[in-house]
């Protein structure tokens, strides 16, 4: 395989990926000229928070001090845990803390999504006559603003069906691995879902902090996804049902990241996998829906679930099989490695531009030392470049539901200490 057919390629892969995302370029400058609108009557309404938890011991009671906490009416908020194959005593600290709770035990059926189907199972025959206007999902190892469900609340009163919210970190500062996967996410809130609800287009849950009318469970019977990936299995469908997802920025939850690389590793896996799972089974109809209808929210969603993973690795492959031929022909391996490592450096610079960004206008969300957030904007290409290599192996092997264990017991008071702290 000749240099030059390998460098014509990657400008190729490249013009291509310039082509799939260069509206997410966009998205960027969408705030600098539109702002939100304002909220109109705020009523109450009554919520169940759903939490799905398998050995959270360590974290769960702090969520529900969190949740007890709000400034929204307590008496309109109740909340219930499935403490899903637990060994520990995450049942008990749960009931202690003052949620209701029931434990599942199911080998077969591994997934938060079937937790949180048995949860809608349990409460629709436990509280029969009980109307909950909307249901929250949290993870266990989530922390509530105090002001969270009010904010949730007043764009839930504007008629806003679904609606996501803005996803901090409780553990930006412990290294590179959950600074990475904090910035992927604050950029996503900012750039990706706060953009696409200035410009009335659809937003994507993320994994927790979201709220969803009773319609929605009611329309399909139930938490009816179950893929590797099902808060973007539950996007995706509501997207082609016709619903409207809406963010809610004022809405601030912190979550806890992967410290380990090897736990990142397994988590991104199975997004990798979620990813192909979800693009299997709703590519047809959101291809429909693009091409039939013009729909720019299915063209968004198509774009965020699979056009990377696909680039990336025929690129990939393709750079690693003209190193392998040119080696045996004898050629210089510098030589070789010549197109690769340009479009490394490009797509370096584009991470990098994309962590600044992020970094400079999220600064004061983000409680962690100046150095420490500067040296993590140069270090957020290379965990963006880890990717690569889980999208490839994702696409060969079986993956399976696996926990990523929490460790950081933090209070929402001992974050804003912190905050207080790294401000100063």
């Amino acid at each position: 395989m000749r240099l030059r057919t390998i460098n014509l390629f990657n400008y190729t892969i490249a013009a291509l990926f310039f082509i799939c995302y260069s509206y997410q370029l966009f998205y960027i400058l969408v705030p600098l000229f539109k702002k939100k609108k304002k909220h109109g009557r705020i009523n109450l309404h009554r919520y169940a928070v759903l939490i799905a938890a398998r050995n959270e011991e360590k974290v769960i009671s702090h969520l529900i001090e969190s949740i007890r906490n709000q400034t929204y009416p307590s008496e309109l908020i109740d909340i219930f845990v499935v403490a899903d194959n637990c060994t520990d005593s995450t049942a008990i600290k749960a009931r202690k803390a003052g949620a209701i709770v029931w434990e599942r035990f199911d080998n077969k059926h591994i997934g938060k999504g079937y937790a949180i189907n048995f949860l809608v199972e349990k409460i629709d025959e436990s509280y029969p006559d009980s109307k909950f206007d909307g249901y929250f999902i949290f993870d266990a190892d989530n922390l509530l603003d105090e002001n969270f469900i009010s904010e949730m609340n007043k764009s839930f009163s504007d008629g806003n069906r679904i609606i996501t919210s803005y996803r901090n970190s409780k553990n930006f500062s412990s290294n590179w691995v959950s600074a990475g996967t904090s910035l992927w996410f604050l950029r996503e809130s900012q750039y990706l879902n706060r953009s696409r609800m200035l410009l009335g287009t659809n937003c994507a849950v993320s994994g927790t902090g979201f709220l969803f009318h009773r319609d929605i469970i009611e329309k399909t019977g139930g938490w009816k996804f179950f893929l590797l990936t099902e808060d973007i299995e539950f996007t995706i469908h509501n997207i082609i049902d016709g619903e409207k997802i809406a963010y809610c920025e004022s809405a601030i939850l912190y979550d806890e990241q992967p410290v380990k690389f090897s736990q990142s590793w397994t988590q991104r896996m199975r997004w990798a996998k979620g990813y192909l799972q979800v693009f299997v089974k709703y590519s047809a109809k959101l291809l429909h829906l693009i091409f039939r209808k013009g729909s720019f929210s299915c063209f968004d969603m198509v774009m965020t679930t699979m056009p990377a993973i696909i680039l990336s690795v025929i690129g990939g492959i393709v750079n690693l099989c003209g190193i392998i031929s040119g080696l045996i022909m004898g050629k210089e391996l510098l030589m070789l490695l010549k197109p690769l490592f340009e479009s490394i450096i490009g797509a370096y610079v584009t991470f990098l531009i994309v962590g600044l960004i992020t970094t400079i206008t999220e600064w004061k969300r983000i409680y962690s030392l100046a150095i420490k957030k500067i040296i993590y904007i140069f270090t957020f290409p290379l965990f963006c470049f880890t990717s690569i290599p889980i999208s490839i192996i994702a696409l060969f092997v079986k993956v399976e539901w696996k926990q990523i264990y929490h460790m950081e017991s933090k209070t929402l008071q001992e974050i804003r200490k912190a905050q207080n702290q790294f401000s100063l």
